[in-house]
């Protein structure tokens, strides 16, 4: 076999050797986790074909401040609203004194927005117990409120002139938005989908 112009056989051989002594020891030191490697595959192979087990997931915490019950297009239309301001505050819902007495609920964050002459918006948060629920849903259908049952979610809503008043209750949740002259689209059910899935 013909050598090629420039190479040392004196320093290709040690060379040879070192790389495959390299090698060899690489080997020695991964055998260990073969078995360990082997396993991991298998198990992900398993379980990408299995049905996963049900898994139980904790009711979801309400929205701790007002940026979690917005959604981006409606975060953005109320910031960028002219003259807009919001207070953040944990006061009880503003529309109905009646209900709020009847619930005794706790109030998580309330987001106070206002509008130019007057205009406002305002939504509070608050978590009851079953029978404040069904205090607040009693007392709201007294007021005058059309109340309608959707499921697991309670609706309550009425408009005196320019003055919408919505409340939305479901398990242990109460959402109460009151709009002022200010009635952006979808207000109400967007903040209390958002207010019922924790944001």
């Amino acid at each position: 076999m013909a050598r090629i112009g420039g190479r040392s056989l004196w320093l290709a051989w040690p060379a040879g050797v070192l790389c495959a002594a390299a090698v060899a020891a690489m080997i020695v030191l991964a055998a260990p986790g073969i078995p360990a490697a082997v396993s991991f595959v298998g198990d992900t192979l398993r379980s990408a074909t299995s049905t996963p087990a049900a898994v139980e997931t904790a009711p979801a915490e309400p929205a701790q401040d007002c940026r979690h019950l917005y959604s981006q297009p409606l975060w953005s239309s109320m910031v960028w609203s002219p003259d807009a301001l919001l207070w953040q505050r944990r006061t009880v819902a503003l529309s109905t004194s009646e209900a709020v007495a009847a619930a005794s609920p706790t109030v998580v964050v309330t987001c106070h927005w206002r509008g130019s002459a007057g205009r406002f918006v305002e939504t509070t948060v608050s978590t009851v117990t079953p029978e404040g629920a069904a205090a607040v849903s009693t007392t709201l259908a007294a007021q005058g409120f059309a109340c309608t049952a959707d499921g697991d979610t309670t609706h309550c809503a009425r408009t005196t002139g320019d003055v919408v008043e919505v409340h939305d209750l479901r398990g242990d949740r109460w959402v109460s938005s009151t709009l002022s002259g200010w009635a952006p689209d979808d207000y109400a059910a967007i903040v209390a989908s958002h207010a019922f899935s924790g944001g």
